[in-house]
């Protein structure tokens, strides 16, 4: 009785509804002149208060702040890994039908709202001390890790003829190339379950920051070199761009391509400078409106939401699910590196929600979160997709509405279902210009650098790191600059027909012609080889402390900056 009085209560007052004047929807939904700010304005920049884990939410907030998190998932606002880019490049990469390209933006939709609730929910496996996931707002999405290996894996298929080629020597449609993909991933997602049991401090010492920065710089690299500026200047193709069935087809790097794309990026700027606090969070989902408005008005648009559904769920469309032998090592490390991933993102996350991130309870987060990011390899096999992990874009929007309630992350999981299971939502999505996509693309991958980067600012630059970056990037920013450097690798191998041989060296080839894989590997088995600096040690410990305490600072700083600027404003 007490639960359904309180449930009237809130739906039948104000208070339940808007909450109390003490949250500022002004801040939330105003526009923005960040220059020469007058004393009036300056005045409303008052934080609003904090909703904690399980506080409660008004639920007009509660609506708005779930629909931000939607909206920072859709494209991508703060970080690198996102819900509906992932499958639009597998289905351009395989070249798959228009009906088929919507079912996979939608599908990855509705996996994504599912996978989060299992998330959220933080369930105790019965009869052990283990837990399926964090409890805290964690959003998944599909894993950019994997696309590296996806497309070498494609590259491989298309050349040795598993996936056929039209006669005029573009790639053909390949859905069993698709199958092979998710079905290896759903066998290696075991690696990343047993990761879950291991304590944390192992997985840190295996990939400390020296070795995720590798990681992440690589694979932002690759995406900006074969999806983001590609798509930028056409697409995949030398003329007739983006195909020969465009309404106005042009040359690969035309003028117009390049404009289109430059106007999306300009869209972006435009709303991070001016646009409020709800626009900001989907600044890039702005920019692909702006952009396929435009594109779409000049006759560059291919009108693909005729050909999708009104309604859809999973499993409209099937893979045979296969095993590809030499696909297993390199997923395998991808694996690796969403554990570590996930280790951070839910820090970050527990951080932005202002819980402890020690102790035995931040610990059953780690491990709920990277069981539950195991698990999704499995469970998003099995609806058709590739493997989705944690990823860091709600973080930000958490910092942001000042909004950690657990609920709301529920509120964005449920939106994203409702967006998949909308056909037309996706077919929206795949209708936009490729030159606008590829610039929106293209700063989101800058984006993932920046994430790189700023990773490799909380190590001592020690001697030995650099001497571990340096042999990490010899090779991995040589394979990038040079693809074809390991073209004849094993020339002169006879295999004799042996099939267990041939899947091992295409295996080895794999790894050696992707980037980021090799990049890990080689920096993984420096930093376990490479001694520390005996006279340093001292000296690094303590500056790796007081990096971190500096980044868990930074997102309580930013409300304690602006009380100190109101208070001295006020005398």
């Amino acid at each position: 009785m007490g639960s359904l009085k309180r449930a009237t209560t809130k739906l039948t007052s104000r208070s339940g509804w808007f909450g109390d004047k003490s949250f500022n929807y002004t801040n939330l939904f105003a526009p923005q002149f960040p220059y020469n700010l007058p004393r009036r304005q300056r005045k409303m920049l008052r934080p609003s208060p904090f909703f904690s884990l399980d506080s409660n939410l008004p639920i007009v907030l509660l609506l708005i702040a779930g629909l931000q998190h939607a909206l920072a998932c859709l494209a991508g606002a703060c970080s690198w890994i996102q819900v509906i880019t992932p499958p639009m490049i597998i289905s351009q990469t395989l070249n798959f039908s228009n009906d088929l390209q919507s079912y996979m933006v939608s599908a990855s939709l509705i996996c994504s709202g599912i996978l989060s609730i299992v998330q959220m929910l933080h369930t105790r496996i019965p009869y052990t001390n283990k837990y399926i996931g964090t409890g805290i707002v964690t959003i998944v999405g599909v894993s950019f890790n994997t696309i590296p290996v996806f497309t070498s894996m494609a590259d491989r298929m298309y050349s040795n003829g598993t996936c056929p080629n039209n006669t005029d020597g573009s790639r053909a449609a390949c859905p069993e190339a698709y199958g092979y993909f998710i079905g290896t991933c759903m066998l290696a997602s075991l690696f990343e379950i047993g990761v879950s049991l291991l304590p944390a401090t192992v997985i840190k010492k295996a990939c400390p920051p020296v070795v995720s920065s590798t990681v992440i710089i690589m694979i932002a690299c690759q995406l900006l070199q074969s999806s983001g500026f590609s798509n930028w200047s056409g697409g995949d193709c030398t003329e007739n761009c983006p195909s020969a069935d465009a309404p106005r087809p042009l040359p690969y790097g035309a003028i117009e391509f390049i404009g289109l794309g430059f106007l999306a990026v300009v869209t972006i700027l435009f709303v991070e400078i001016f646009g409020s606090p709800f626009m900001k969070s989907g600044s890039l989902i702005i920019a692909l409106a702006v952009g396929s408005t435009v594109g779409c008005a000049c006759n560059y648009c291919v009108n693909k939401i005729r050909d999708s559904p009104a309604i859809t769920f999973l499993w409209v469309h099937t893979f045979k699910l296969k095993v590809d032998p030499p696909s297993i090592l390199p997923i395998l490390a991808v694996y690796l590196i969403n554990s570590v991933e996930a280790l951070g993102d839910i820090t970050a996350a527990s951080e932005a929600s202002r819980l402890s991130v020690g102790g035995s309870e931040f610990d059953e987060r780690i491990q709920g979160g990277i069981l539950a990011d195991g698990l999704a390899g499995i469970l998003a096999g099995a609806m058709t997709q590739a493997p989705m992990s944690v990823f860091a874009q709600n973080n930000g929007i958490i910092a942001l509405t000042r909004v950690a309630n657990r609920s709301a992350g529920l509120v964005c999981a449920g939106y994203l279902i409702l967006f998949g299971v909308l056909g037309k939502i996706s077919g929206v999505f795949i209708s936009i210009p490729k030159p606008v996509l590829g610039g929106v693309t293209s700063f989101l991958f800058a984006n993932v650098l920046v994430s790189g980067v700023r990773i490799l600012s909380r190590i001592s630059w020690q001697r030995r790191d650099r001497i571990i970056l340096a042999t990490a990037w010899t090779f991995a920013f040589g394979v990038l600059l040079v693809p074809e450097w390991s073209a004849h690798f094993f020339r002169g191998v006879d295999t004799n027909g042996n099939e267990a041989l041939e899947g091992w060296l295409e295996t080895i080839e794999t790894v050696v012609s992707t980037p980021s894989i090799l990049g890990c590997l080689v920096a993984m088995s420096m930093n376990l080889i490479m001694p520390e600096d005996v006279d340093e040690e001292s000296k690094d410990a303590s500056d790796m402390e007081q990096g971190i305490n500096e980044n868990r600072n930074t997102i309580t700083e930013i409300p304690s900056t602006a009380q100190s600027t109101q208070s001295q404003l006020e005398k």
